[in-house]
């Protein structure tokens, strides 16, 4: 059962709509995770700018899932996992390469190495060695991409310790760690008496920007 109740629509103030709205969402169709973090808006804001300047960096939509990915296994968030697997599959990304990803690799050289580089860093917490740079920047890694690649990381340890101290609700076919495939349904059995819906007859969510999101917005080129 989640520790930290969602908020309703209904009660989701304007500024936190405005909130919502740069990430082009509304408040219902919103992942779960979101309409917990909206407790804090403040919060919620910093989740959404963040993410959606990551998005017009120089990684690829495919290189932040898997880094995502490998974050999520490193930190046993489940919620996290099932919602990046999910995302991955809708932007191409296959059961092996994923599976790759949840272990630091991939079949790409230059897309293994900022893998390896990310788990390092999660693992050493910053503390990395001049190796695990080298080996980086030696895969064609630039500067905007190193930085980008903790970026990220930052970004997805606050989303996977947010939901496993919530333990949000899934609302995605529930990926566990060390394990090979999601479940197709989760069976819930809420003490408030809510009827839960079971995830085969939701509605799909629709994207986020990062987290959800196919591909990149379009930059605007300023005069």
């Amino acid at each position: 059962m989640t520790r930290l109740t969602p908020i309703e629509a209904n009660q989701a103030s304007p500024a936190l709509q405005r909130g919502l709205q740069k990430g082009h969402l509304k408040f219902k169709n919103a992942p779960n995770f979101l309409q917990v973090m909206a407790n804090s808006p403040a919060a919620l804001r910093a989740y959404i700018l963040a993410d959606g300047a990551l998005v017009c960096g120089q990684l690829t939509p495919q290189q932040r899932e898997q880094i995502a990915l490998t974050v999520a296994e490193i930190n046993d968030s489940s919620y996290s996992l099932s919602a990046h697997y999910d995302t991955g599959k809708n932007l191409g990304l296959t059961h092996d390469e994923m599976q790759l990803a949840r272990k630091a690799n991939a079949n790409d050289p230059k897309t293994d190495a900022i893998l390896h580089f990310t788990r390092s860093v999660v693992l050493q917490r910053g503390h990395i060695s001049d190796a695990d740079f080298r080996a980086v920047r030696q895969a064609g890694g630039t500067s905007a991409q190193i930085i980008e690649i903790i970026g990220n990381i930052a970004l997805n340890i606050f989303s996977n310790y947010f939901n496993s101290v919530a333990q949000t609700e899934a609302d995605f076919p529930l990926l566990q760690p060390h394990t090979d495939l999601p479940r197709s349904r989760v069976h819930l059995a809420p003490s408030d008496g809510r009827v839960v819906t079971p995830l085969a007859t939701r509605t799909p969510l629709p994207p986020l920007p990062g987290l959800l999101n196919s591909g990149r917005p379009e930059r605007k080129v300023m005069p």
